[in-house]
């Protein structure tokens, strides 16, 4: 079937490295165990790569690259990025990459690692830093640093050259230290390091030419790099081109891996659903016109289509999927045969990210729970587990968390029923999925509901159970998943007529001309009724008693709503708490110094102020069934990731 998908599915050589197709995995497994940990960390972490490739990925460029960050004794360095010895310098490093390269070249894959350092941590060419949002002061390096830097490149190449890699990158993009360099922004030196663009990437180049030295023509050699810089102080479109000529002009490198984005800004360089699928495909050709060597495309090519739209229109050689590769194991396998509608899509949603480094939580796919599972046994190379004990499952609720359960449970060889109370499937995701950019929800919505059909769940919407209903349908086991209803917060005047909860908003209810939304939630959905209503027309003003708007959405999402809010006028009040609503305004109270004002002149308030679990049945439960289990917002309200993620633990307790 791969005469659907010719151009992804074409072989191809680049350097020293022979592709079986054009899918390039871009690296993102930071989370995904720790290759130079423990020995089960290392396990999980090359079971992950293993598993895509033994999919058909072609090239996994998955080997965590830091380059090691030379500082003075006691300095302490902070940050993203802020590493000091370097992966390169662990003492197992060759050990172990020695290993996951040979089991990714038995799983048919060429594998390559990163060199990368990221910039400001503590080191810099100058005083200019590269974001207004982070203000600590850089070390600017000097000649002998830049000098101990070029021979660390070289030790690093022969490092991964010992270890068996196929190739090695250089990161000239998303504030690592080589792109300070190259960057007019950041750049403010008078030396042979800065000024003309050659300068400017004098570093770059000499490091390039130290890895060269180290790796000969055995390993290919490429570069990653912005095809435009998102500060206006940096260099545009044209100056990518510049980029990309110069470093072919050096002779040193085999591919330049072309993207967009910083790590905080708009758009940040792990793009979330805000933007286009492979928005930035047509500067990637643009570049690819004006160069010799092969070119590499990564940025929101999100589903195996996009990856042939982009190659079938000559944008790229190669194209890079990492986040379609977390939320589908067997993505290339499926598209390969025909099963393209299988698939389980990425929403987009970075919640894979900002777990992790917004929220100090186990790195997690919203939509993927398998993820990091593929050694535990469960849901190994072989497919996810089959019970010990065939039982009859009742799962009260079709949200994410019933939606997941039902399905885990039916693969796993369980007679599972699920019933809805209303007359469609997704809970409050449905109801998101309203919202512009939401598109993907509901296309996950639609895969699961596909699921269930091919595992024959027995589905029944529009069941609203009572405890005797469930009693009485005689289930072995019995999980409530009844979700939750939008928290109306107790203030005077909150049941006047022109006072809405947020679900209704994206449900279609008429609001007026200026709306004024109560923003007490810490993620998404304050920001995601403003997108909705000022996409509408409306003038809209968000109150918000924290000191920052999304307080859980990490940086690499953050910035695409918030531009796109500012492009629209929305106006954002902070530190404020609403302490009652008047027929035209608001009473408002600083949080901190509890003075008084009001807010007047909107002809609607919007309750943006999270949900209340919906737990009675499960109350009502308790004791009248044989085994009893709660979920998802039925237990405490959270995210899609932390839905699908307790699905998980109970279909595998059920195991």
């Amino acid at each position: 079937m791969t005469e659907a998908f010719p151009h992804v599915f074409d072989p191809i050589t680049i350097g020293t490295m022979r592709l079986r197709n054009r899918v390039m995995v871009p690296p993102h497994g930071s989370g995904i165990g720790n290759l130079w940990g423990t020995e089960a960390e290392a396990e999980t972490h090359m079971a992950y790569w293993e598993s895509r490739a033994l999919d058909g990925a072609a090239w996994i460029d998955g080997v965590r690259g830091r380059v090691r960050n030379p500082v003075i004794p006691g300095f302490e360095t902070g940050g993203y990025g802020a590493e000091t010895i370097g992966n390169y310098r662990q003492p197992n490093y060759v050990e172990r990459v020695q290993e996951l390269a040979t089991r990714l070249h038995r799983a048919g894959a060429v594998v390559t690692s990163q060199l990368t350092v990221i910039g400001g941590v503590p080191q810099s060419p100058g005083r200019v830093l590269s974001s207004p949002l982070t203000n600590a002061r850089p070390h600017v390096m000097s000649l002998a640093d830049i000098a101990e830097y070029v021979e660390e490149y070289r030790y690093s190449a022969t490092r991964a050259r010992e270890a068996g890699l196929d190739g090695i990158e250089l990161h000239l993009n998303h504030d690592d230290m080589l792109e300070w360099f190259l960057s007019p922004l950041t750049n403010d030196r008078t030396d042979a390091y800065g000024g003309s663009l050659e300068n400017r990437a004098r570093f770059a180049v000499e490091s390039l030419r130290a890895v060269r030295d180290a790796v000969g023509s055995d390993l290919t050699v490429g570069v990653r790099f912005n095809l435009r810089e998102e500060m206006p102080e940096g260099y545009d479109e044209s100056g990518g081109v510049e980029v990309a000529q110069l470093l072919e002009a050096t002779g040193l490198v085999d591919y330049l891996h072309a993207v967009v984005g910083s790590p905080w800004g708009d758009p940040s360089y792990i793009q979330p659903q805000y933007y286009g699928p492979a928005q930035w495909a047509e500067l990637a050709g643009r570049v690819r016109k004006e160069v010799s060597l092969p070119v590499v495309y990564a940025g929101r090519v999100n589903t195996v289509e996009v990856a042939e739209q982009v190659l079938a229109a000559g944008h790229a050689d190669v194209v890079g999927m990492a986040r379609a590769y977390l939320a589908e194991r067997d993505l290339l396998t499926k598209a390969r045969t025909g099963r393209a509608i299988e698939i389980r899509p990425c929403v987009g949603g970075n919640d894979c990210i900002s777990r992790q480094y917004a929220e100090g939580l186990p790195f997690g796919c919203a939509v993927n729970p398998h993820v990091k599972t593929e050694v535990s046994g469960r849901w190994g190379l072989d497919g996810w587990g089959v019970a010990a004990l065939a039982r009859d499952l009742l799962v009260v609720g079709a949200g994410p968390a019933g939606l997941e359960l039902a399905a885990l449970a039916a693969e796993s060889g369980h007679r599972v029923r699920l019933w809805e109370a209303t007359d469609r499937i997704g809970g409050q995701l449905a109801t998101a999925a309203q919202a512009p950019t939401f598109e993907r929800y509901a296309e996950y919505l639609a895969w699961q509901s596909a699921r269930l059909d091919r595992l024959g769940v027995d589905v029944r919407l529009g069941v609203r159970a009572s405890a005797d209903d469930v009693v009485a349908a005689g289930a072995d086991v019995v999980a409530i998943a009844t979700g939750a209803r939008p928290h109306r917060p107790a203030l005077p005047g909150v049941d006047l007529p022109h006072v809405l909860d947020a679900a209704a908003v994206l449900e279609g209810a008429p609001v007026g001309a200026r709306v004024l939304v109560i923003a007490r939630d810490d993620h998404l959905p304050p920001l995601t009724v403003a997108d909705l209503l000022s996409g509408q027309g409306h003038d809209v003003t968000l109150v918000y008693g924290a000191a920052q708007p999304g307080q859980l959405l990490g940086r690499y999402i953050l910035g695409g709503i918030l531009a796109r809010l500012h492009r629209r006028g929305v106006a954002f009040r902070h530190l404020e708490e609403v302490r009652a609503i008047r027929p035209d305004g608001v009473d408002v109270r600083h949080v901190y110094t509890f003075e008084p004002a009001t807010l007047d002149g909107f002809d609607s308030v919007v309750l943006a102020c999270g949900a209340d679990s919906d737990a009675a049945l499960y109350g009502e439960l308790v004791g009248r069934v044989p085994e009893l289990h709660v979920l998802g917002d039925a237990y405490a309200p959270r995210r899609l990731s932390f839905a699908t993620r307790q699905a998980y633990a109970l279909a595998e307790a059920l195991l």
